[in-house]
Formats: C-alpha cells, structure tokens, sequence
C-alpha cells in the first residue's frame, strides 16, 4: 500500500478515502478479522481516519519519546493494525457490557509492550478507562524468589512458571471485574537488587476499569500432554531438561484460573520463533554499542535457551494458536513487521 496518501488523512484532503477503502478490501485475511465489508469499508474508513486524527498528537510523541523513532515510519502499522485492533477491543467490550480483559502473549522482541502501550492510547481517546498490566507485575518479592531458588535451584531465572503470584493476579482481576475502587495494581521493578528486580510501589487506580491490556511472554499458555515431552526438539537435550520442561508444564496447570479471567486473546506470532535470539542479540549489542553494560552472545544464548527449555514455543505456542483459546495471531516477520493477522482457527 501506498503510504502517501496517509499521511493525507491528517489534513483536510479527502481524495485518501477511495484509497484506503480498496486497501482494506485488498487483504481478505485482515478484512475479516477487523469486519471489514464492502457494504461498510467506507464508514469505517472514515471513522478509523477521525481517529487518528485523535490519536497522532500521543502516538507521534510516544515514538519520539519512547521508541526513539519518526512517528511518520509508524503512521502504516498505525493504521493497519494498532487502530483497527484498539477499535475492535473496543467493539468487544462493549458487546461484553462489562470490563473487558485482553491477554496479549508474545516472545521477548515481539513488541508486547510497545502494543499495550498504543492501544492504551487509542482505547483512552475512545473514551475508555484502560489499564496496560504485565504478568512481569506478579513476580513474587525478591525475597519470595530467593526462597523459592534454595528450594529449586533451577529456578535462578525469573521468568518461568512458578515465579509469579498467581494469586495476586486473581485478586486484581476479580476486583476490576467488580468494578471495585480503589484498585491496587502491583507494579515490578526489574532494575532492583542488582537486575535482579523486586516488587516496587503499587499503583493505586480510583476510577472502575474498562478495559485490561494483560500482556506476558506466556500469557494463555496452557499445559500440553506430558507424552510429548518425551521427544522434545532442542535445547531440549538430556533428562535433566525434560525434567525441567515436565515440571514447568506441570506448574501451567496453577495459572490456568488465571487465563480463565480473560475474555480474549491476541497471540503475536513470530514466524519463526528463533528470531527471539537474533532480536535479543541485536538488543544487547546496541546497548553495548551506546556504552551501557550487555551480555555476551554467549550468555544470550544460554539465557534464551533457557526459557525455550522451561516452556518451548514449537511444543506450547504452536498448539494454542490452533486452539479455540485464541482469538488473533499476528504474524511477526524477521525486521519485526507485521504479517499476516488472522483468526486462530
């Protein structure tokens, strides 16, 4: 699609409008996932155009502030992914007639958070209440943790099942669910005790939440037969990691009253899921590049591997996008783009 013409949409030139309807019609795939029909293309075009209006002044300033980018580079996934999604999670609450609590799972470096945070943005300008919230935001204390590693040495990461407190989760959840106020959203500080991280000052939210943006690298997953592990790919090598991936799947099991709260769930899909390490890599060496301390190819490597042993995505992820658990797969590509968007099944 041509994007000259979106930019179009933010002046008073109306010539874009045939335009963007063709291109909403030219993607079947992405048409029927955002309810796109020829009968409507035009008003929603028109409504998806008044909204970035609304929108632009935030979303150029977060990119400048925050990714550190030309919000003009980002004025195409703006419009063909960020606010139809914000309008359909919308559309999706208010059918619901009740808060409405969006999962969002993805690897490191499918940009869950940077989603969260622009749909935060779009749902606020329609008019809703949203909270964006990590499942990084239930890790036990620091103290909780280093208990938790004298017990399982394994666990010298943070990050797999078991770190987290689900009950903590279920509280919050049940009390926006309840429209209750005021509600105290736990908050992580991963910078804490040396990177380590550790519980920081919780946020107190006074007005009933509309919409919950729930995002974390296994958000949704559920626990897979145990047959399966008995074959499992790499780095899935010897008895000790099966072991460990028998045990974090067994550990799946205490979340799932957690995912059970969730009224839908968005998966973004790396087409291959080996692009995490090649992301994370290239993460570490710009941090490195601008003279911050990063870590080794090495010991990336060692730590992506890691989290493929404990919950590997061929094995977890693959099977839950064919499930009825998921509404949306967004397919990332290797420079991080958008692919294709589509229903699970």
């Amino acid at each position: 699609m041509n994007s000259e013409w979106l930019s179009k949409i933010l002046t008073t030139d109306t010539s874009w409008q045939v335009l963007a309807q063709a291109a909403a019609l030219a993607d079947p795939l992405r048409a029927k996932v955002f309810n796109v029909t020829s009968d409507h293309v035009a008003e929603i075009m028109e409504n998806r155009g008044d909204l970035l209006k609304l929108v632009f002044p935030d979303f150029s300033q977060f990119c400048q502030t925050s990714l550190k980018t030309d919000p003009q580079g980002m004025l195409q996934v703006l419009w063909d992914v960020w606010l139809p999604l914000g309008m359909k999670i919308a559309a999706q609450h208010q059918e619901s007639g009740k808060p409405f609590i969006q999962g969002i799972l993805g690897a490191q470096g499918t940009g869950k958070t940077t989603m969260s945070h622009i749909l935060g943005l779009i749902l606020q300008h329609l008019g809703y209440r949203t909270l964006s919230f990590s499942l990084d935001d239930l890790y036990k204390t620091y103290s909780d943790r280093l208990v938790l590693m004298q017990q399982d040495s394994r666990l010298v990461w943070r990050g797999p099942p078991g770190t987290h407190d689900i009950h903590l989760g279920l509280s919050l959840l049940d009390q926006i669910h309840q429209s209750k106020s005021p509600v105290i959203v736990p908050r992580f500080d991963k910078s804490a005790h040396g990177g380590a991280g550790d519980r920081t000052t919780s946020e107190i939210i006074t007005n009933p939440i509309d919409i919950v943006l729930f995002e974390g690298w296994f958000v949704g997953v559920k626990p897979i037969p145990p047959k399966v592990l008995l074959t499992p790919p790499p780095p899935i090598l010897t008895d000790v990691d099966k072991q460990f991936a028998s045990d974090m799947n067994h550990q799946l099991k205490s979340y799932l009253p957690l995912w059970e709260k969730l009224d839908s769930l968005i998966v973004l899909y790396p087409t291959d899921y080996r692009y995490s390490l090649a992301w994370r890599k290239q993460a570490e060496r710009q941090m490195i590049a601008a003279g911050k301390s990063g870590m080794t190819d090495a010991e990336i490597e060692e730590f992506v591997n890691y989290f493929w042993r404990s919950l590997h995505p061929e094995l977890f992820i693959n099977p839950l996008i064919q499930s009825l658990s998921v509404d949306l797969v967004i397919e990332i590509n290797a420079d991080h783009s958008f692919g294709k968007i589509r229903k699970a099944i």
